[in-house]
């Protein structure tokens, strides 16, 4: 398919838009494009894995800043002792806790909430 320009009044060359109807294979207009649908075993390992991370990764956020060997003996803090002093308050450790847990929820949200989506025949 060859595009077509044409020369307009001010001299300036404009490409013409391609015709659909001329891309063999094209969609008919208005029509949804066909949507490929993963198999069920690997859309449901796909949400075991997300889950087990979303859950591992909420409780290790929600534990760290008040496991004291850790969070406050460790080289990075002590080497940032400005950081180290806003990352020690409980307002602070409270609001990290909070990520852990909402990040649990997301998990669990996630697990409750799943639909098998297969393919139409």
């Amino acid at each position: 398919m060859v595009l077509e320009s044409h020369l307009t009044s001010d001299g300036s060359v404009t490409p013409e838009a391609p015709d659909l109807r001329e891309i063999p294979n094209a969609p008919p207009p208005g029509a949804e494009p066909d949507v490929v649908l993963a198999p069920v075993w690997l859309q449901r390992l796909s949400l075991f894995v997300l889950v087990l991370f979303c859950v591992y990764l909420g409780v290790l956020v929600a534990i760290l800043p008040w496991w004291t060997r850790v969070w406050d003996q460790n080289v990075w803090m002590l080497s940032h002792p400005e950081l180290a002093a806003v990352l020690h308050m409980g307002a602070v450790r409270g609001l990290i806790s909070g990520l852990g847990l909402l990040d649990i929820w997301i998990g669990v949200s996630e697990a409750v909430h799943y639909r098998d989506h297969r393919p139409q025949p």
